[in-house]
């Protein structure tokens, strides 16, 4: 029995080594039209729609977002005013530096230490952890935002979250721009 924990450790932990290798990575995007350029994205008022589903695939969690969003040479804020349909209301005010080459440096009250992002294409990967309040307690999750822009209006947002490693639910969202 033992014998059998360990080799099946072992697989386990070589399909996760197999996996890392072969994730997308931004730039394999960049031919992909039309080119998304954050701060001409992100500058007005966007809408959002999402839900939050469990790593088993539930939804337990849908909500609305409204984006008031403007940019001033290359600072940026997007402040954010969440409803969920369990009827509570969030609000997140994102302070957005955009780099050269694409890249993009973000804070937020919530959200521990320097987000880090690139543009490349059709596609941005947003990496960030936040402080989450769950029953009473609050937890620090990553989250990996990988976001494609389809039009000049729509935007799709698929984000995981994960704790050490281990993938706790995705988010997942369509952006609609005024």
């Amino acid at each position: 029995m033992n014998t059998r924990r360990h080799v099946l450790f072992a697989l386990l932990a070589g399909s996760a080594v197999l996996a890392g290798c072969s994730s997308p990575r931004v730039s394999d995007y960049a031919q992909q039209q039309p080119k998304l350029e954050l701060d001409r994205y992100f500058n007005g008022r966007v809408h959002a729609h999402g839900i939050f589903q469990k790593r088993g695939g539930e939804v337990v969690r849908r909500f609305t977002v409204v984006m008031d969003c403007r940019w001033n040479g290359n600072q940026g804020v997007l402040d954010e005013a969440f409803a969920y349909s369990d009827g509570t209301t969030e609000r997140r005010v994102w302070r957005l530096t955009k780099h050269a080459d694409g890249r993009y440096t973000g804070r937020a009250d919530d959200v521990v230490g320097e987000a880090q992002g690139q543009t490349s294409g059709n596609a941005f990967r947003w990496n960030y952890t936040l402080r989450l309040p769950v029953d009473g307690k609050t937890y620090d999750v990553q989250f990996d935002d990988w976001m494609y822009l389809i039009d000049e209006r729509v935007m799709l947002n698929r984000a995981t979250m994960s704790k050490f490693g281990v993938t706790l639910g995705e988010v997942l969202l369509s952006f609609n721009k005024e």
